[in-house]
């Protein structure tokens, strides 16, 4: 019986220990999915092959700013309807926009450029400073929440690609921009005020080369 007794509490603390400490979890193949994907993601990496293998191939599907700039002074509802993108519920949403513009002025942080021939108003502004807006990840409409973990990785992907303007598109353009100038140019605009965002459309450039 002592044997038995002692065969017991052995029993007992094991079975104790093993669901405090289990051997392994149980969890669903989607979880077990989700949270290697998590392990392993290097949002650096996923921006540069985005940038190289798909970004800069899209260009040519922006759609013209002097399409998009009457358009949106003529009705401005409709023109977000039919050109721009918009991520879930957010209120905020992003044009795709290609064009060429005069240099009207050069500031630290802009670019202010008119675009309609003869203008003398800034229909465009080049965003060179500091960026922190998701223009670029979210314009083009090639990179969906959906395909990632959770947010905050999507949100990662945002930051590594505003790092590769501010490292390789913005300088050259401070460099090289100067009024009267010509740039032609390529970007995505992210609208979060209509009053302020649209008078001029402010643009992250993904490509620009001064004429």
């Amino acid at each position: 019986m002592k044997r038995l007794f002692r065969w017991l509490i052995a029993i007992a603390v094991l079975t104790g220990l093993c669901w405090r400490f289990p051997l392994f979890h149980v969890v669903s193949l989607q979880q077990a999915q989700q949270e290697k994907a998590a392990a392993t993601f290097n949002p650096n990496e996923v921006a540069e092959k985005f940038w190289d293998e798909r970004l800069l191939k899209s260009l040519d599907q922006a759609v013209k700013a002097e399409v998009l700039l009457p358009a949106i002074q003529t009705d401005a509802t409709a023109t977000r309807k039919k050109f721009s993108r918009s991520i879930g519920v957010s209120e905020s949403y992003t044009y795709f926009v290609s064009g060429t513009g005069r240099v009207l002025a050069v500031s630290v942080d802009e670019i202010s450029l008119a675009v309609t021939p003869g203008s003398t108003n800034a229909e465009v502004s080049l965003q060179v400073g500091l960026l922190f807006s998701n223009a670029v990840r979210d314009g083009t409409g090639l990179l969906s929440v959906n395909d990632y973990p959770n947010s905050q990785d999507f949100n990662s992907i945002s930051e590594a690609l505003n790092r590769i303007i501010e490292e390789r598109v913005q300088p050259r353009l401070r460099e090289t921009a100067k009024v009267g100038s010509n740039v032609r140019f390529v970007g995505c605009a992210e609208v979060n005020d209509e009053s302020s965002d649209l008078k001029p459309l402010k643009l992250v450039p993904i490509a620009a080369t001064v004429e």
